[in-house]
C-alpha cells in the first residue's frame, strides 16, 4: 500500500468525487476494457489505480509517469539520465547544493513553455505543510529550492543526502495550471497538464485510464499511438480477457501465468523487486506489542515454503524491507524457521499452552486478528499460511478480509498482511516504514514501530554523504530488527507479466512496491516499436 497520510486520504476522497467531470473521460466498454489489436495501439491489464494523477501528491514520484517527466529518469539498468535537465547535476563539493541545467524547447502539453519556475514551484508545492503528500518525508534534506533565469534550478540541503539525485526523478507539474487551484482537490488531480510522452484523454474510474501519444514531445512522439490501462482487480478476470484478446499484455500472480509457458504468441516478462509482503504487529496491541511474540513469530513462520508454495518460486525470502541480493543487505540476519526455538522463547516469556494449544500470559489469551485486502489472493495466501505457522506455535491469528476503508481505522491494534519496498534508495523505505516520528500516521509506520536504536540509525543513514558510514547505519537497522521485530517480513515478490508478442523494445526495470502504471514491460511504451514481420 502506498503510504500516505490520513488527511491525503480525504484529499484523495475529494478527488475521486471529482473524476466524474472528466469532460475527457470515455465510457467503458461493455466488456470492461478496451478492445485490443490495434496496429498502433496497446491495451494492458493492470490490478490498481492511482488515487490522483497529481505528482504534487506523489503520483510518479518513482519516475515513468507518462503524462509527468522528471528532471532525471532511470534507464533500464535503473542509472539515472537526464529528462528534463540536460545533464546530471553538478554537485559542491560539501555535497550540499545540486545545480540542474534544464533543457530548452520543452512545452507542456497545453503548448506552455516549460522553464525553472515550473520545478520550483513542484518542489515547494510538495512541502508545503498544507499538501496531502506523505512521501514529503523523502525531501526532508531540502532547504531550498531556487530558479537562476529561464533554465537552471539550485537545491540547498540541510545535509550532504548521497540519494538526492534520485528524488529528482518526481515528475514536474505546470505553475500555470496547478498553482491556480487547491492543491489537494482541484481539477488538476484528475486533468493533468505535463510534458510527457503521453496525453490523459479518459479516467473511467475502476475501469481504465486513456492514453494519446503526445505529438509534441520532447523525446519524439511514441509509436504506440494509444495507450490503454484497464483496470482489473481479479486476477482470474485479468487472466481471462489476455486470453480472449482484450488485452495485449497484463500482470498475473505466477500460477496464472505459467498458463502461458508454451503460448507461441506471447512472452512472459519476469520483474526483480524489492516488492515485499509483511505482517505489521502493532506495538499498542497485548499480544502483539510483547516482544517475545513477536521474536517467536519470526522464526515461527516458514519462508521458503511460502516462496515455493504461494509464489510458485518467484519470489524469495524476506527478512527485511531489504532483499538478500540487494549490496544494501545485511548478511548474518537471515531468519532459519525454527519452530523448537520459537516454543522456547514464548516458554520462557511466561506464554503457557492452555487446553486448546493456544498460549496465555496473566489472563491475555495469545490471539489477535490479522486483515488483508479483499480480492487480493497473494495477500490472502500469505495471511492463511502465517497464521497456520503461528498455530503450531501455540498463537492464534483470525484472518479478515477487507478495503482499506475498512482496514485504516483498525490499523492502531489490529495486524494487517502489508507490503512496501523502494529499489532506489534504502532511505526510501526505511525511514517511512520504522521511524517513531511517523508512527500512526496513515500507512506510514503503520506498527507504530518505536527503536530510539533504529530512529538514530535512520537519521545517520539520510544525513551522511559517506557510503560506508550509510551501509553501517542500515546494517544497525536491519540487526536490530532481528533482536526487535516490529513487522514479520515473509517474502520478496518477483512481478510477472504477460505480453502480445508484436512489439520490439520490451523489457523490465527493477521494480518498487507500487506497480502496475509505471512497471511493468510498459515502463517505456514510448520507446516501443512494431516487430518487423
Amino acid at each position: 500500500m502506498t503510504a500516505r497520510t490520513v488527511r491525503g486520504a480525504v484529499g484523495a476522497t475529494l478527488a475521486a468525487a471529482l473524476i466524474t467531470g472528466v469532460a475527457a473521460c470515455s465510457n467503458p466498454s461493455p466488456g470492461g476494457a478496451a478492445d485490443a489489436g490495434g496496429a498502433d495501439s496497446a491495451v494492458v491489464g493492470i490490478a490498481t489505480e492511482p488515487e490522483s494523477l497529481s505528482p504534487l501528491l506523489g503520483y510518479g514520484k518513482d519516475g515513468n509517469s507518462k503524462i509527468f517527466d522528471g528532471l532525471l529518469t532511470h534507464d533500464a539498468e535503473m542509472k539515472l539520465q537526464p529528462a528534463l535537465a540536460r545533464a546530471l547535476p553538478e554537485v559542491s563539493a560539501d555535497g550540499r547544493t545540486y545545480t540542474y541545467a534544464l533543457r530548452q524547447g520543452v512545452k507542456f502539453s497545453d503548448g506552455a513553455p516549460f522553464s525553472a519556475k515550473d520545478v520550483v514551484f513542484t518542489y515547494r508545492t510538495i512541502l508545503d505543510a498544507k499538501t496531502n503528500n506523505a512521501s514529503k518525508t523523502e525531501l526532508d534534506a531540502v532547504e531550498s529550492v531556487e530558479a537562476r533565469g529561464e533554465d537552471t534550478v539550485v537545491f540547498t540541503l540541510k545535509y550532504p543526502y548521497a540519494p538526492f539525485a534520485e528524488r529528482t526523478v518526481l515528475p514536474i507539474a505546470p505553475e500555470h495550471v496547478a498553482g491556480g487551484q487547491d492543491v489537494n482537490s482541484g481539477d488538476f488531480t484528475t486533468r493533468p497538464v505535463g510534458t510527457g510522452p503521453y496525453l490523459l484523454t479518459g479516467w473511467s474510474k475502476g475501469e481504465k485510464l486513456s492514453f494519446r501519444a503526445n505529438p509534441g514531445y520532447w523525446g519524439g512522439e511514441p509509436a504506440v499511438k494509444k495507450f490503454t490501462m484497464a483496470v482489473i482487480k481479479d486476477d482470474d478476470v485479468r487472466l481471462t480477457r489476455l486470453r480472449s484478446g482484450e488485452l495485449d499484455a497484463a500482470i498475473l500472480p505466477p500460477n496464472l501465468a505459467r498458463a502461458f509457458e508454451k503460448d507461441g504468441t506471447r512472452t512472459t516478462f519476469a520483474a526483480r523487486t524489492f516488492d515485499y509482503r509483511n505482517v505489521t504487529l502493532p506495538t499498542q496491541h497485548r499480544v502483539t506489542g510483547d516482544l517475545a511474540v513477536r521474536q517467536a513469530l519470526d522464526i515461527a513462520v516458514d519462508r521458503g515454503a511460502m516462496v515455493d508454495k504461494l509464489l510458485d518460486g518467484a519470489g524469495k525470502p524476506a527478512y527485511g524491507p531489504v532483499p538478500t541480493g540487494s549490496p544494501w543487505f545485511t548478511a548474518g540476519t537471515e531468519r532459519a524457521h525454527d519452530l523448537d526455538r520459537a516454543r522456547r522463547i514464548l516458554d520462557d516469556a511466561g506464554w503457557k499452552a492452555g487446553e486448546d494449544g493456544i498460549r496465555v500470559k496473566d489472563g491475555v489469551r495469545a490471539s489477535f486478528p490479522l486483515w488483508y485486502t479483499s480480492g487480493d489472493k497473494i495477500r490472502q495466501d500469505h495471511a492463511l499460511a502465517f497464521a497456520s505457522d503461528a498455530k503450531k506455535a501455540g498463537i492464534e491469528i483470525r484472518t479478515e478480509a477487507g478495503t482499506w476503508e475498512v482496514i485504516e481505522p483498525r490499523m492502531k491494534t489490529d495486524a494487517v498482511l502489508a507490503g512496501g519496498g523502494s529499489p532506489a534508495d534504502p532511505d526510501f523505505d526505511q525511514y517511512q516504514l520504522l521511524t517513531s516520528s511517523l508512527g500512526g500516521d496513515g500507512f506510514n509506520n503503520m506498527a507504530r514501530y518505536d527503536n530510539p536504536t533504529v530512529d538514530r540509525a535512520l537519521e545517520d543513514g539520510r544525513r551522511s554523504g559517506d557510503p560506508a558510514a550509510r551501509k553501517a547505519a542500515y546494517d544497525t537497522v536491519q540487526r536490530e530488527l532481528v533482536k526487535n521485530p516490529g513487522y514479520v517480513f515473509l517474502t520478496h515478490i518477483d512481478h510477472l507479466y504477460v505480453v502480445n508478442d508484436r512489439w520490439e523494445g520490451l523489457g523490465t526495470q527493477v521494480e518498487p512496491h507500487d506497480h502496475g502504471l509505471g512497471s511493468g514491460p510498459w515502463w517505456n511504451v514510448e520507446s516501443w516499436k512494431p516487430k518487423q514481420k
